[in-house]
């Protein structure tokens, strides 16, 4: 799906991976990352989005396809990732604000997708202020996507929770979350009233930039600087609950 051959990237530059690319903020952040001479892998959800990431393809960026809210699709899209050639950063940007599959693409996609690639040198999961609204319960919450439990606050909560635990699993990778802000996009809403042009920055400089302060892990960043999350993010026992029950429901357990 793109004129180079997905083996090859940009000599000294990084090839990165980016979820939900088809608009908003991850495909703002795959064309700066393009522009700046990265090598980009796209994903989008179906056949039919293909002609949205078109000048992505046209620029360089190989794409990878499937429905984030189906785990058998998850899974082949970790294969065809995987085809191409590890990565040297992956966004994990998609997201849904509400419906029955808000934990499965904002939660369980995520998860799923970090044990089933080989470690990259850096993962970015995209959070949002609105994780501070959630609740750290996860005995009520239904991960099949079969019925609608969490709410998008709660999603957030729990991806910000996985970016922590991760991070203090994987200590040789750098892992942060990203509030990119309440921007215009599909999802935030024309009235939002953040910077539309702010809010891919910070994921795209999280993933690329040699900055000591950014060379660190376990991160709530929002505009390249650092905040303070939801205090139950740094629980490590309510993480350690959230990765034993993600591996419990797709199947799947973290790598060490």
């Amino acid at each position: 799906m793109s004129s180079l051959p997905p083996e090859q990237k940009p000599v000294g530059k990084s090839r990165i991976f980016i979820t939900g690319s088809a608009d908003g903020l991850g495909l703002a952040a795959a064309k700066a990352l393009l522009d700046e001479g990265h090598g980009v892998v796209v994903h989008v959800r179906s056949q039919a989005r293909l002609s949205a990431v078109a000048p992505l393809l046209a620029q360089g960026a190989v794409a990878v396809v499937g429905d984030l809210a189906n785990l058998d699709e998850v899974r082949d899209i970790a294969r065809q990732v995987n085809a191409i050639g590890p990565m040297d950063a992956i966004i994990h940007n998609a997201g849904v604000l509400s419906g029955d599959a808000v934990l499965v693409v904002n939660v369980v996609a995520p998860y799923l997708l970090t044990a089933l690639l080989p470690k990259p040198k850096r993962l970015v999961y995209l959070s949002s202020s609105m994780h501070r609204s959630g609740t750290a319960d996860l005995a009520t919450m239904d991960w099949s996507g079969q019925t609608s439990t969490g709410s998008y606050s709660d999603s957030k909560l729990f991806v910000t929770a996985l970016t922590v635990a991760v991070a203090r699993l994987w200590p040789g990778v750098w892992v942060n979350a990203v509030d990119p802000g309440w921007v215009p996009t599909k999802m935030g809403g024309a009235s939002a009233p953040d910077d539309l042009r702010l809010g891919h920055v910070t994921q795209a400089w999280l993933a690329t930039t040699d900055e000591p302060r950014a060379l660190t892990s376990g991160g709530y960043w929002h505009h390249q600087e650092r905040e303070e999350p939801h205090p139950a993010v740094y629980e490590i026992p309510f993480q350690n609950e959230l990765v034993t029950t993600l591996a419990r429901v797709t199947g799947t357990v973290l790598p060490e």
